[in-house]
């Protein structure tokens, strides 16, 4: 039988554990029905209907909405990266945005070297945010800008809040409050990086009302600008820039001329007061600014200090002291910006270094401010104790050294001005009889004496074309035979003219206009009356002549001019003593006439201290301007009184208030000055140069007056006469009171 065959075992091992594969296999199909899926695999049922397609479309509409949000974000922020980049690129280095003035500055310091005026474009000097006084930075920041060091250059809760509060107070949305951030101001102050072009049309002021703009377009710009100089420029950087280019009132361009402007001192050194007050000016320069209402501008300091102790800038000990104690303005800003005098210097210097400088300039001027202010207080006190209450005439003084160097000016009632018209150097008036020591000196030069006899009696001019002309005297009598000194002294009408004729009208013309009188003189015989109009300035720069000794002087304030920075000047003196006009002799014989008009004549008033005082008054025609002009052995004043429209003076000549007003400042100036005696010399015997020597007393011969001497003579041969009658024409009288 054949075996039936083995059946073949499969060529795999056994399973070792078979019971536990059955059971695996059996289980495996129960492992994966219990992993179930429904959350994922269970739709929620459609809901069906009008409510179903409308929730469908909602969605629809949200998903859209935000593909579209988040692309157009992308895509705006891709622009926004682009523009700030750009600006980024536009941005020059740090220095470049420091010091952005058109123009230049000019300080100036007095005859000791100490600063009493600014003008122009002040700027003191870079600062920097870590040089600058802590309290000064700390103020600015809790002034302007609390979250300065937290944004990014824009602050989106101040925009709103100023937003909220413009439309709360009846404006529009970008009208008003503008909750700019420092770095948005600083972008203003800078234009936006576009400088001014002179050759654009643009006016100066025109370009920053540009920058100042407030449109939207120019808003957008002014926020990718800020934006870049954060990314450009670090935190202390744009403050740095901001404290620099800051207007801060006063003519002060930053901090640091600030500073120096109202305290005297550098914007490092400010305490937490001067820093308060600095940093309230911001808000509104002109208007706060100490130099105009020291008090408001303290009242403003009063809240900075409040805002900075609020934000941890200021303990309460460190907060009380500096409400206790405001800051108080320097001597030098007290004075402002130096009145009068600072304005003729800066009309008189030359323009490319005063008025239109684009360089910072230090001008070192003649000014002693102790006698500035002896000006200013005698002024003040004439007028407060003389003078009805509620007149407006008006008064100048100027104060100078034989040599022409101005030491004071006042220009007006006003003393504390700026840009004011200045009656000492621009009022073109009639000098009357202070014009006379001009024919005596013309008379001395020739060889005439003190002594010489002239006869005081009517007398009158056939003028061409104009008739008869009659001078009179201010008292309407006649002294008779009386010397040239006594003349002068009493101021006599008549015995001047009879000089000035003798003399010849254009000697005595030249020695004016050589002595300084610029202006066109009178041609016809009242010359000698003071019937040219000069300026108070060009009449104490003339007597200054008379005592140096007879040489001219151009009146001068500026010493020198240089660069700030460099130590040689560009320029020096302007003035001082020049040609010589008429013989010392002659010069030493007037002062001593010119003595008797104030210790025996129409200038007594003047006298004070015992001193050897010399002068002249003058009134002209109708009392319009009234005048004294003196000096002393160290210094010539002259005082100018009258209207603006000429209107003329009830009461007053030359010897009462001009004279008073001399008085008062003079005896100031000379508090604690030695005293000395005056150059001046006796008088000879009577010296006229002629074939017949003059005598003593006069030469008799026929006639109504008693007598007439070599003069009357002269004129006599000249003039076929010199009495008569006839019809007198209006006059210009001196005065002898």
């Amino acid at each position: 039988m054949s075996t039936p065959p083995k059946k073949k075992r499969p060529l795999v091992a056994d399973k070792r554990y078979p019971g536990k594969s059955a059971a695996a296999s059996k289980k495996t199909p129960k492992k994966k029905a219990a992993v179930k899926r429904k959350p994922a695999r269970q739709k929620r049922p459609k809901r069906g209907g009008i409510l179903g397609l409308l929730s469908a479309l909602i969605g629809w509409v949200f998903r859209l909405i935000w593909k579209i949000t988040w692309r157009l974000t992308a895509v705006v922020m891709i622009v926004l990266a682009l523009a700030v980049g750009y600006f980024y690129t536009t941005l020059p280095p740090l220095n470049d945005f420091l010091d952005g003035r058109a123009r230049g500055s000019v300080t100036m310091l007095d005859r000791n070297g100490d600063v009493f005026a600014w003008r122009g474009d002040q700027f003191g000097g870079v600062i920097t945010a870590e040089s600058v006084s802590k309290h000064l930075k700390n103020a600015v920041v809790a002034t302007e800008d609390k979250r300065f060091f937290r944004h990014f250059g824009l602050s989106p809760r101040g925009i709103a809040s100023a937003v909220r509060i413009n439309l709360r107070e009846g404006r529009g949305p970008l009208k008003g409050h503008g909750g700019s951030t420092i770095t948005q101001q600083t972008a203003k102050l800078i234009c936006l990086g576009e400088p001014f072009d002179q050759t654009s049309g643009q006016t100066e002021k025109e370009y920053e009302a540009g920058c100042r703009a407030g449109n939207i377009r120019r808003k957008a710009k002014e926020a990718l600008y800020s934006m870049a100089m954060e990314v450009k420029y670090s935190k202390n950087d744009i403050l740095s820039i901001y404290l620099n280019r800051a207007y801060m009132g006063g003519g002060a361009y930053g901090a640091e001329a600030a500073a120096q402007r109202f305290f005297g001192k550098s914007a490092s050194e400010v305490n937490p007061a001067e820093a308060a007050m600095l940093a309230g000016l911001l808000t509104s320069p002109s208007v706060l600014s100490p130099t105009n209402n020291l008090e408001r501008s303290q009242n403003r300091a009063a809240t900075v200090i409040r805002l900075m102790q609020e934000q941890g800038y200021l303990n309460e000990a460190e907060a009380k002291a500096a409400q206790d104690n405001p800051a108080e303005l320097s001597q030098a800003a007290e004075a402002k910006a130096g009145g009068y005098f600072a304005d003729w210097v800066m009309a008189s210097g030359p323009e490319f270094f005063t008025r239109n400088t684009t360089e910072d300039v230090i001008i070192k001027t003649t000014l002693d401010q102790r006698i500035q202010r002896a000006a200013e207080d005698g002024l003040k006190w004439v007028f407060e104790n003389k003078v009805r209450e509620g007149s407006k005439a008006q008064a100048a003084i100027i104060v100078m050294s034989a040599d022409g160097a101005v030491r004071g000016m006042v220009g007006g009632r006003k003393t504390k001005v700026s840009g004011a018209f200045n009656r000492a150097t621009q009022a073109l008036r009639q000098t009357g009889s202070a014009f006379k020591p001009f024919v005596y000196a013309a008379a001395l030069d020739l060889g005439y004496s003190p002594n010489d006899l002239i006869n005081d009696e009517p007398y009158c001019l056939n003028i061409p074309g104009s008739g008869q002309w009659c001078p009179k005297n201010y008292t309407n009598n006649f002294k008779g035979m009386v010397t040239l000194t006594d003349a002068l002294k009493n101021s006599l009408n008549i015995p001047a003219v009879k000089i000035s004729e003798s003399v010849g009208r254009e000697l005595v013309s030249h020695v004016a206009q050589q002595f300084g009188i610029q202006n066109d003189l009178a041609a016809g015989p009242a010359l000698a009356l003071g019937a040219s109009e000069s300026t108070l300035i060009e009449m104490t720069g003339a007597y200054a002549g008379i005592l140096n000794g007879g040489s001219s002087v151009t009146p001068y304030g500026l010493i020198d001019l240089k660069l700030m920075g460099d130590t040689e000047p560009l320029m020096g003196t302007g003035g001082g003593i020049g040609e010589r006009v008429i013989q010392e002799e002659a010069a030493r014989q007037l002062v001593y006439m010119m003595e008797k008009v104030i210790s025996e004549g129409s200038g007594r008033r003047a006298q004070f201290g015992g001193r050897q005082l010399a002068g002249k008054t003058g009134t002209t025609s109708a009392a319009k301007d009234a005048w004294f002009i003196g000096f002393s052995a160290d210094y010539v004043a002259g005082v100018w009184m009258g209207y603006d429209d000429n209107t003329p003076l009830k009461g007053v000549t030359g010897g009462g208030l001009p004279t008073a007003i001399w008085r008062e400042t003079m005896a100031r100036v000379h508090e604690g000055v030695p005293i000395k005696d005056l150059p001046m010399s006796l008088p000879g015997p009577s010296t006229v140069q002629s074939e017949q020597p003059i005598q003593s007393d006069p030469i008799p011969v026929p006639g109504d007056n008693g007598g007439e001497t070599l003069i009357d003579q002269v004129l006599r041969d000249i003039f076929g006469g010199s009495s008569g009658g006839g019809t007198q024409t209006p006059t210009i009288r001196g005065e002898d009171r």
